[in-house]
């Protein structure tokens, strides 16, 4: 239309410019080849620019139709928002998601669009507090939203939204992918419980496996009493043995439960230290065991159940002794660094190798003849309840180092 007009006037004005002027037939041949020249180089400069813009919005459409393919072909929605919250484009699955097919969705927040489509009236609404956090923090954020269609299944997404801001700091638009993780939920799900099932079927196996050699020593000696007719002292002690080997799995097996109320109020380890020593002090004697005591905060408290810091002990310099056949020497070390307080419990056993190392803790697995494998474990559990550590180093025919650590209680 432009290049008309401009045509039009080009004509009609140079040549009211040339009967005006009454110029010479040459001059005006001359003048007249001359505009002719002007208006074909003036055609040409128009025409070039014409089919360069043309070209220029031939590629944009181009782009644009690859872009519009790529998003639509996308098994996640995708949606593009302005400062506003208002919708500018939404995929195809999303509009198949949110039953806006037919629907004139551009413009509109998601507010308009609960009202629009009331069956996901609540799903907008957590999209606009959704949208309003990721506003506030101004970076990307990524959640997981999960809402109910109208076939009653409940779909999770794992929604990535990014907040684009123009160069002035202003907001310029808020784009939200979306992918469909509800079948990996599904899926995640089910493995968790077949997980479970299978830690189920191996404790009941250990469990099994532990309580019955006992019950098979008890089974045997009664058996040989009722033949026999007569009540044998040693047999009797060893099914008293056997009865309280049993008490003491599944005393410990309670410990593995879930977590129960206990008595927590600060103590002094020292105490602690001092009631376990003399407690094995025997045992440790008659098996050639030596007992080093290096306590450098004779004064340190920690908050907790005493009575299972005592049964950590226990454990732990027990297994020690066991694990000096032939004799040796237990070295306990006790210091604090900054809040925490440290315990070392060294021994110059026959240590244990890294394959078993990388075992040690876990349930039913022991390196003694006669041990539940569940000692370690407990331990483990106690010290983790009681916000401490515990770590063990090993090293064959040279011995073993546990180290504990406990947060120092500080009377206020």
């Amino acid at each position: 239309m432009f290049y008309l007009l401009f045509s039009v006037c080009w004509i009609i004005v140079t040549d009211i410019i040339l009967h005006f002027f009454h110029f010479h037939r040459d001059m005006y041949l001359m003048i007249s080849t001359a505009k002719g020249g002007v208006f074909i180089l003036l055609s040409a400069i128009f025409l070039y620019k014409m089919l360069k813009k043309s070209e220029q919005l031939q590629k944009t459409a181009e782009n644009e139709q690859q872009l519009s393919t790529l998003i639509n072909s996308m098994p996640d929605f995708v949606c593009f928002k302005d400062s506003e919250g208002r919708w500018l484009r939404v995929n195809d699955f999303g509009r198949r998601l949110y039953h806006l097919e037919n629907v004139e969705y551009k413009g509109k927040t998601d507010r308009e669009l609960g009202e629009i489509v009331p069956f996901f009236k609540e799903a907008f609404q957590g999209c606009i507090e959704s949208d309003k956090k990721t506003w506030e923090k101004g970076t990307l954020t990524r959640s997981e939203e999960s809402f109910q269609t109208p076939d009653g299944e409940t779909k999770t997404f794992d929604v990535i939204k990014v907040p684009l801001f123009e160069e002035n700091g202003a907001r310029k638009g808020l784009l939200t992918i979306g992918r469909d993780i509800t079948q990996q939920k599904l899926a995640e799900a089910l493995l968790l419980k077949k997980e479970k099932l299978s830690v189920l079927g191996e404790l009941a196996a250990g469990i099994a496996h532990e309580i019955r050699n006992p019950l098979t020593s008890m089974k045997g000696f009664i058996q040989v009493m009722q033949e026999t007719r007569q009540v044998n002292d040693t047999y009797i002690n060893i099914v008293l043995s056997e009865l309280e080997r049993i008490n003491q799995i599944v005393s410990e097996l309670l410990v593995l439960a879930k977590p129960q109320s206990h008595d927590y109020k600060p103590f002094f380890l020292s105490d602690v230290i001092g009631y376990v020593v003399n407690l094995i002090g025997h045992e440790a004697t008659l098996n050639n065991v030596y007992i080093s005591l290096e306590n450098n905060i004779p004064q340190a408290c920690i908050y907790g159940d005493k009575n299972q810091i005592i049964q950590v002990f226990i454990n732990i310099m027990k297994n020690s002794i066991e694990a000096m056949p032939d004799g040796g020497t237990i070295h306990l070390r006790v210091w604090k660094e900054n809040q925490t307080i440290h315990i070392t419990i060294s021994d110059t056993g026959i240590g244990i190798s890294k394959e078993r190392l990388q075992k040690i803790g876990e349930p039913f697995f022991t390196l003694k003849e006669k041990g539940m494998g569940l000692g370690l474990t407990t331990s483990m559990k106690i010290v983790q309840e009681h916000k401490g550590t515990i770590e063990i180093e090993s090293e064959v025919g040279k011995g073993t180092t546990v180290h504990l650590s406990f947060p120092a209680y500080e009377k206020r």
